[in-house]
């Protein structure tokens, strides 16, 4: 096995501390072993919240997570050889285990021998169980924790209560614990040399503190020992003191880590080995070549270890999170009914990132930010009058990618989860269906993902803000609302227009779809749209528009059988009304001209666009629209209407109106800030729609880090509208780089 370099560095200063830590003072084994717990607490310490609070004579404290996820508990008892460890050093690893279970951790600072010999330090873990029982905890909430001495603590406690005749708790989870304290193991022997930490003449010191007690009271204290070897043993050989021997049937569920390398491995497989034996289960875990306590040390490749941990908590204390449930807001209605056999309203967001991504930590990572987001970690369920949106118990798996972006989303899987996120190499990307939020929403959702992947794998913080949520925050009831009627204006608009052109090819059998990537120098292109008076957005809308107006020349010969030239625009409605909903809230201005009037130079679309997006996009006409899809909502006779009858209104609809009156969509998510800690780690953004149901094209934009990616996603064979996008950027002297994925090739 290859030692990662904190590993043998760990190794290297745990034997030359050895012979010193073999012949210390009392006193000073405490001090150094306080600071250790200190030192453990400082890297999480944030992510928890602490209550301390006196226990009779004993010391203890509840440590409650940020992201709690479990409805049980963690009776955490120390190790130190029941001589050291105060309630700092408890809650140096009970905050690490409360932190990366999502669990609470109440920490019990037993009182300590020789001062306070047996069985002081069982009767403090006696109390701090009854204690949890006294306020509310019921023993199947309640898993049981302990390192070196406090693991065998953890079943002598067991020994106790079965002693007692009350109920015991939910599980164990035991690291290198202490269960033979006289030595009696092969292990003792054979890994003497192998251990770089302990030896047995140690053990037997604290073993001797903890039955016999203190020779003195003075600073030096020394224990009492036993002249008689064997009565020796048999004191020590009383289970409540070496939980080996005693009676184990019965016992709870065991998680059981120990060094391959420690002098104590015995200990933990004997435990293992009689628990099975005694027709209790246990599951043993043995770290080749690492040392006592290893789990404490934080060793990156040993991370496995929590979820272990993690998948025993979830079996052994399963937690009833009440699921949260909500209507589907206004915008949102339509999608579920617009749905095709084989298309679906989904769209794409990515971040590319500097390196390869761990799959495991993004795992991870993801399971902590769909907390954050109980209006998009969503499911779709079907109701009588309504579809709804239920929260889903947990994150879905990583996906792979597939050779082309936002494949088929089958609605069987929507009912499970409407989201899904894929990893390839470098590249995250989120694929939501648009139910859930709009792509100002689901940026929200990614940045803050990718900034909590980047906390678990490089321990950096990316600063709150910039679309990037605290991720231990509870969400508020405002963004879940669904803002359209709230804003909703007091007049009606107009909903007729006129049908659009609309690009025809030959489709793909397979569903495959082309994503072309044009990157463009963000200096550039507002530099050129400063230049003639009009947005970036403007600028790229009047390209896109002379691109499909050169199509229909081509293909419409009579002038007069032309169609309008429009780009529907999703409109961010969140810069018009206060609102902080994650949900959708965008609705839309579509500009276009007539090409029967002749022909249009580019400057000319572009103060037609610049116009047009001033005249729809006012505050004024967005809420007379909100005004006019909110109202249909409210008649009682569509209420009352079930499922079924409004699918197929609203079905008619879309058909009817849903896309005929645009060419494409263009939609701009603009630029998008970050702070320098996520800027450090993301080369690039990317935001891709997805195709039309019944049309070919879609449209999207997104800026970061001085480029702007313009994407243009096709279901047909024949690359008509790139071509003369790329042909218009290269007359406005914009020098496209293009990118695109192909049949064959990787994306």
């Amino acid at each position: 096995m290859q030692r990662s370099p904190k590993q043998t560095f760990l190794r290297s200063q745990l034997v030359l501390l050895k012979p010193f830590l073999s012949g210390c003072s009392l006193a000073t084994a405490r001090r150094g072993q306080d600071k250790l717990g200190k030192l453990m607490a400082s890297s999480l310490r944030h992510d928890v919240q602490s209550e301390d609070l006196l226990l009779g004579e004993m010391e203890c404290a509840m440590l409650t997570p940020h992201d709690l996820i479990s409805d049980g508990v963690i009776l955490y008892l120390h190790g130190g050889g029941y001589t050291a460890g105060n309630l700092a050093y408890a809650k140096g690893f009970g905050t690490v285990l409360s932190a990366k279970c999502g669990i609470r951790v109440f920490c019990a600072a037993y009182r300590l021998a020789p001062e306070h010999p047996f069985p002081t330090a069982l009767d403090d873990a006696l109390d701090a169980y009854g204690y949890l029982l006294s306020h509310g905890f019921a023993p199947s909430q309640i898993l049981i924790c302990g390192e070196s001495a406090g693991g065998g603590l953890c079943y002598s406690l067991c020994l106790k209560l079965k002693e007692k005749g009350r109920t015991l708790p939910a599980g164990i989870i035991a690291i290198s614990p202490w269960t033979d304290l006289t030595a009696s193991g092969e292990s003792y022997l054979t890994n003497e040399k192998n251990d770089p930490s302990m030896t047995k003449a140690r053990l037997k010191y604290y073993a001797d503190c903890y039955v016999y007690g203190a020779l003195s009271e003075d600073k030096a204290l020394y224990p009492k020992t036993n002249p008689d070897p064997e009565d020796d043993i048999r004191v020590k050989r009383d289970p409540r003191i070496s939980p080996l021997f005693g009676e184990l049937d019965k016992m709870p569920p065991s998680l059981i880590f120990v060094g391959g390398d420690e002098i104590m491995l015995d200990d933990a497989r004997l435990m293992h080995e009689k628990l099975l034996a005694s027709g209790c289960e246990s599951e043993l875990s043995v770290a080749p070549e690492l040392w006592h306590g290893y789990v404490l040390y934080g060793l990156k490749e040993q991370e496995k270890d929590f979820d272990k941990m993690r998948r025993f908590i979830k079996i052994n204390v399963p937690h009833q999170k009440k699921l949260r449930w909500m209507t589907l807001d206004n915008a949102a209605k339509i999608f579920p009914a617009a749905r095709r056999r084989n298309w679906c309203n989904v769209f794409r967001l990515s971040a590319t990132l500097l390196e390869d991504v761990d799959a495991a930590v993004l795992q991870s990572a993801l399971d902590v930010t769909v907390r954050r987001f109980p209006s998009i970690a969503v499911r779709l369920k079907t109701g009588v009058f309504w579809y709804y949106l239920e929260e889903i118990p947990k994150a879905p798996d990583i996906m792979e990618e597939k050779p082309y972006p936002l494949s088929r989303m089958p609605f069987d899987d929507i009912r499970k989860c409407a989201f899904r996120v894929i990893l390839y190499k470098r590249r995250v990307a989120v694929e939501f269906f648009h139910a859930l939020t709009d792509g100002n929403g689901g940026l929200v959702f990614l940045k803050t993902l990718v900034a909590e992947y980047i906390y678990q794998k490089h321990g950096i913080k990316v600063p709150v803000g910039d679309g990037i949520l605290d991720r231990l925050e509870e969400p508020c009831d405002e963004e879940m609302e669904d803002s359209f009627f709230k804003y909703a204006g007091p007049t009606k608009a107009s909903r007729s227009d006129t049908d659009a052109f609309k690009i025809a090819g030959r489709r793909e059998t397979d569903g495959f779809k082309t994503n072309t990537t044009f990157i463009l120098d963000a200096d550039a292109v507002v530099s050129e749209a400063k230049r003639r008076g009009v947005t970036v957005t403007a600028y790229t809308v009047a390209a896109l528009m002379l691109a499909a107006a050169r199509i229909q020349e081509k293909r419409v010969r009579r002038i007069s059988r032309r169609k309008p030239i429009k780009v529907l625009i999703p409109v961010n409605l969140r810069r018009l009304f206060p609102s902080k909903t994650l949900r959708n809230f965008v609705l839309y201005a579509t500009p276009g001209v007539d090409p029967r009037l002749g022909e249009y130079e580019f400057d000319e679309l572009c103060q037609i666009v610049q116009h047009q997006m001033q005249l729809q996009i006012t505050k004024k006409q967005m809420a007379a629209m909100i005004a006019t899809n909110v109202g249909s909502e409210k008649p009682f006779i569509l209420r009352a209407a079930p499922l079924f009858i409004k699918n197929t209104v609203m079905k008619m609809v879309f058909n009817a109106v849903g896309e005929r009156k645009s060419c494409f969509t263009f939609s701009n998510l603009g630029v998008v800030r970050a702070p320098e800690e996520f800027c450090r780690y993301v080369e690039r953004l990317d935001f891709v729609l997805g195709v039309q149901a019944s049309a070919p094209y879609n449209t999207s934009a997104i800026t970061f880090g001085g480029k702007m990616y313009l994407n243009i996603i096709r279901n047909i064979a024949e690359p008509v509208l790139e071509r003369e996008i790329y042909a218009v950027l290269r007359e406005l002297g914009l020098q496209p780089i293009a990118e695109s994925n192909t049949r064959g090739k990787e994306n």
